[in-house]
C-alpha cells in the first residue's frame, strides 16, 4: 500500500502543483484538519477491504473508530511508542484552542482527539505513511487487547 499512497501523493502534487511545506509551521487545527480525514480514510479502507457489507453497518463500525472518545482512547496507548517529534505535533494539538466540541466528549478526550488528529495529519503531509499507518495498527491491536 505504501507504493500506491506515495504515489497518490506524488501525483497530486504534479497534477495540482502543490508544494511541499515544514508541516511543523502549520497550525496544529490545520493538521488535525487533514489528519481527521486521513485517519477516516484508513479506518474506512481497512472495513471496505475486509467485508463486503451494507454501507450503514460500514458506517457504524467505522463511527466507532474515529469519534472523539475513541481517538483519545487510542492516543493514551500510543504515547509511550511516539518519539519526541511526534509527542510534540501531538501536545500542540492537544493544546490548541478548537472553536467547537465534540458532542459525545468530554473537552478532555476532545482535546486528545484533536492532538492525535494532528499527529495523523502531520505525518501524512509529511510522507510517512508506514508510521503513520503503523501507530494506526497499534492502536487498533491495543483496542482488542482492551488496554
Amino acid at each position: 500500500m505504501e507504493k500506491s499512497i506515495s504515489s497518490f501523493d506524488r501525483s497530486l502534487d504534479e497534477t495540482f502543483g502543490l508544494p511541499s511545506g515544514d508541516w511543523k509551521q502549520y497550525s496544529p487545527l490545520t493538521l488535525a484538519y487533514i489528519g481527521d480525514a486521513a485517519y477516516e480514510l484508513v479506518i474506512r479502507s481497512i472495513y471496505v477491504k475486509r467485508e463486503n457489507i451494507q454501507t450503514n453497518k460500514l458506517h457504524q463500525k467505522v463511527t466507532e473508530h474515529v469519534k472523539a472518545k475513541a481517538q483519545a482512547e487510542m492516543i493514551r496507548r500510543l504515547l509511550p511508542e511516539l518519539d519526541e517529534e511526534e509527542e510534540a505535533v501531538y501536545r500542540r494539538g492537544r493544546n490548541s484552542h478548537p472553536y467547537t466540541k465534540a458532542k459525545n466528549a468530554t473537552m478532555t478526550e476532545y482535546l486528545e482527539a484533536t492532538g492525535f488528529e494532528a499527529l495523523i495529519g502531520y505525518l501524512y503531509l509529511s510522507g510517512r505513511f508506514d508510521r503513520m499507518n503503523e501507530l494506526i495498527a497499534r492502536g487498533l491491536a491495543g483496542k482488542k487487547r482492551g488496554q
